[in-house]
């Protein structure tokens, strides 16, 4: 297996990258590391990457995109840079799966530009894994589409059943559609269609999903539109990072309770575990003709270590292909 990331990619590259990528090589055995980005620089802060030499390769790129420049511009203009390059090695099929931590606008423009679609289906999508109580869900589309037909939504539940089964192990994924209502009434035009899309397709399909049942953890895959997906994403992140503050506001407030908290320091600490970004990787783009993974643009080296590991399963697993034979599978739909 050959995995290629984009050293120049993310606020903390390359040293962070660079370390998250001696972790994943000490970590695992079945892979190969390509690092793209500039070859001067990389040899300069290789560290402990210099002890899986035999199992690392550099591919020089100077250019470097940024979060400011415009995606699609960036990915023609900069042909030598490091995202480029790390995508054209999956194009090529000389990579089997890609991760940065770079620009997301460019990785999504890069990854339809270079790599492409897979046959059949209508629009890629990102799709983070979430914390639940007793587990984690998928969701799926995060943003990539803003706006969407319901065709695109009965795809997305396709690909994201895929993904649960290869990666998480989930024999039969229950899909839900994120709605503002429980009943199969309920919902606007786009919601309403698509519910009815998927009690005819071949997923588990597990009905309507109010927004208070989002991390319920009776759902493995939560599918919606870009817009209200982001929304969702940057929600959770937000009042994630809200309730831990909040929460040790409360507990260092008096002597009593630092006492208290100093008795379950070991339950919160599993607790922050569980909201901690940097345990679940990235978030895999869907519906693209090779491995994809978006990682957190903040990513310290355990988040990277983190999206390597995601990016060995995803290709193990058979994700790409199991979404090539289920987009297949569906019927042609003109809406």
């Amino acid at each position: 297996m050959r995995i290629v990331v984009d050293a120049f990619g993310g606020d903390n590259s390359p040293g962070e990258i660079i370390k998250g990528c001696a972790q994943a090589l000490g970590a695992y055995s079945d892979f190969e590391l390509i690092l793209t980005g500039d070859e001067g620089r990389l040899r300069l802060e290789l560290g402990e990457l210099a002890n899986y030499s035999g199992r690392v390769k550099l591919v020089h790129a100077p250019q470097v995109i940024s979060c400011e420049e415009q995606p699609t511009v960036a990915i023609k203009k900069k042909k030598d840079s490091s995202l480029v390059k790390a995508l054209e090695l999956v194009a090529l099929k000389e990579a089997d799966c890609f991760v940065s931590a770079g620009s997301t606008g460019a990785v999504l423009a890069g990854a339809t530009l270079i790599v492409r679609r897979l046959k059949g289906v209508k629009r890629p999508a990102l799709a983070p894994i979430l914390p639940t109580r007793h587990g984690c869900v998928l969701l799926i589309d995060c943003g990539a589409n803003t706006d969407c037909k319901p065709s695109y939504l009965q795809q997305f539940a396709v690909m994201g059943s895929a993904y649960m089964k290869g990666v998480m192990q989930i024999s039969e994924p229950r899909v839900g559609l994120i709605n503002n209502g429980a009943e199969a009434e309920k919902g606007n035009d786009l919601t309403k269609v698509t519910y009815r899309l998927l009690e005819n397709t071949p997923v588990r399909f597990a009905g309507n999903c109010e927004a208070r049942d989002i991390v319920s953890g009776n759902y493995d895959v939560l599918v919606c539109d870009g817009f209200t997906g982001n929304v969702v994403l940057k929600f959770m992140e937000g009042l994630a990072g809200t309730l831990m503050g909040m929460l040790k506001d409360e507990l260092t407030s008096t002597a009593l309770t630092k006492i208290g908290a100093a008795i379950c320091r070991p339950a919160f600490s599993r607790f922050k575990k569980k909201m901690d970004y940097t345990e679940y990787g990235g978030a895999p783009l869907l519906g693209i003709n090779g491995g994809i993974i978006k990682a957190h643009g903040s990513s310290n080296a355990k988040a990277v270590c983190a999206a390597i590991r995601q990016a060995r399963e995803l290709v193990n697993g058979g994700v790409v292909e199991a979404i090539r034979e289920g987009v297949a599978a569906l019927p042609d739909s003109e809406d």
